[in-house]
């Protein structure tokens, strides 16, 4: 069989649908000023999908950052790896002043967040080694785990009883294998807005129960959640027990990019190793530049306490007026709906043409 003609016979679970959602409720497109109201099809709306927490994206003071550091620059600046020829010191700034901020000993920036990610994970393991992972992780967790050559186990979401009879059967595989254990979770859930239980996971390796290390991925809990805004596991107080911690500049910082804090011997570890960036070109210096602004006004918290005003006034209100929003406990709302795909998409469209508001549909298998 010619490998395209499976393409042709099966479009994935949502390329079917692409003919009918194409332009509308897959790839719109939101046009003017990235703000709470935008333009979708000429009409305004109030925009409910984007990834700005902290409304950073159009700050006066990180625009003109942004637009400077473009001007001086340029947007090839610097041109290779940062083994190679990338390094520069607004990199490292960067990387000592996130460090600093997140209470770890070393830092390293990465070009982009999915594939950063991935890379992560991939270079922590070898194949002695038994991944244990919380199966509502996002993709590129899921991908960084599937790229282990080695065992990999999955605990249902959140679920500790499910979490102890994975790490019962890790652990006696690591006995035979001579490995060791990466526990791989979210500080918060990206669809379901629930906190990952790092607290309780932790709690097992305190007690003596099991010997690992944690990997966690707080893409949404960066600058939203704890007291200087460290994230989920600040909020609840484990930020020193976490062994590998990975952020995202795409919510929070409203920009491109990531950075994973560790210890001295594993941040070093990954700069040599992580394939994701030796073989790839490194961060443009006006996202390094315009990190480094964002990063200052994240510090001084403005934003975030603004954010949740917001959240908890939004939250409050849904709940009020009867509308599942599931377990979460972080800025992430979601309207948890039962239907079918249709009932979803008439929603979604009365939602926007009636009602001026800009809501996506979630569905198989961005959700389970």
């Amino acid at each position: 069989m010619d490998i395209f003609d499976k393409i042709k016979n099966n479009r994935g679970p949502l390329g079917q649908h692409a003919k009918e959602t194409h332009g509308y409720f897959t790839f719109p497109k939101l046009e003017g000023e990235i703000a709470p109201r935008m333009f979708f099809r000429g009409k305004e709306v109030l925009t409910w999908s984007i990834n700005n927490y902290l409304g950073l994206s159009n700050h006066p003071e990180v625009r003109k950052a942004d637009a400077d550091a473009a001007k001086e620059w340029g947007l090839g600046y610097p041109m290779g790896a940062r083994m190679m020829s990338g390094q520069t010191q607004e990199h490292e700034k960067l990387e000592n002043e996130l460090a600093n901020f997140m209470d770890k000993e070393a830092c390293y920036l990465l070009n982009f967040g999915y594939q950063g990610c991935m890379s992560t994970i991939e270079a922590l393991v070898d194949r002695n080694d038994i991944i244990v992972y919380d199966s509502e992780s996002h993709a590129c967790m899921v991908d960084g785990v599937r790229l282990h050559q080695g065992k990999r186990k999955v605990f249902l979401h959140n679920d500790m009883k499910s979490f102890e009879k994975q790490m019962d059967i890790a652990t006696k595989i690591a006995g035979q294998t001579g490995g060791g254990i990466l526990v791989v979770t979210e500080g918060v859930f990206g669809m379901s807005g629930d906190q990952g239980k790092l607290k309780e996971i932790i709690e097992y390796r305190k007690s003596g129960k099991y010997n690992f290390r944690i990997f966690v991925d707080d893409a949404h809990g960066f600058g939203t959640l704890g007291k200087t805004g460290q994230g989920a596991a600040e909020e609840q107080g484990v930020q020193d027990e976490i062994d590998v911690l990975f952020g995202t500049f795409a919510k929070s910082m409203a920009s491109i990019g990531a950075f994973v804090c560790s210890s001295d011997d594993v941040i070093n570890y990954l700069a040599y190793n992580m394939r994701s960036q030796i073989f790839a070109k490194s961060l443009p210096m006006p996202l390094v530049v315009g990190g480094l602004k964002r990063l200052e006004l994240l510090k001084a918290q403005d934003q975030k306490n603004k954010l949740w005003e917001i959240t908890n006034a939004l939250q409050s209100g849904l709940k009020n007026a009867g509308f599942n929003l599931g377990d979460t406990n972080s800025c992430v709302t979601p309207v948890m709906m039962s239907g079918t795909l249709g009932e979803a998409t008439t929603l979604t469209h009365d939602l926007r043409e009636n009602h001026s508001l800009f809501c996506s549909i979630v569905v198989y298998p961005v959700v389970p």
